[in-house]
């Protein structure tokens, strides 16, 4: 079973709301919506990926924070680690790769369609509230 390592951020705005991306047309689960970030490569430190991530599909600059949770999810053919982590961040949150972006209340969150190993994440951040 292939083994996929994933990092991705809580965002947050000054008014606490939180970033979400939604999936382009084209890759699996397209039009869910996830929390920002992306595959670690080999050799690469997971806090490095994610900031690497951010520049590359935001063009922000991130400080990666604290460790929100890692998720497990098996799928048939993978199994995915999703490692989630708050992050500060200077400069505007754009999707460069033509993906769409929307603030979102915290209490909101559930109302988005996720991906299944994004759901306990939410869950994470709501226990913490």
């Amino acid at each position: 079973m292939k083994r996929i390592h994933v990092v991705a951020a809580v965002l947050r705005d000054p008014r606490g709301r939180i970033l979400l991306a939604r999936r382009t047309e084209g890759r699996e689960l397209a039009g869910l919506w996830e929390f920002p970030g992306g595959k670690v490569e080999p050799g690469e430190a997971p806090e490095a990926a994610l900031v690497r991530e951010l520049r590359e599909e935001l063009g922000i600059e991130a400080a990666v924070g604290i460790a929100v949770v890692c998720v497990t999810h098996e799928d048939t053919d993978k199994c995915l680690l999703l490692d989630v982590r708050e992050a500060s961040f200077s400069g505007r949150p754009r999707g460069l790769e033509g993906q769409a972006l929307a603030w979102v209340p915290l209490h909101k969150l559930g109302e988005y369609p996720m991906p299944p190993a994004d759901q306990p994440v939410v869950a994470a951040l709501l226990a913490r509230a």
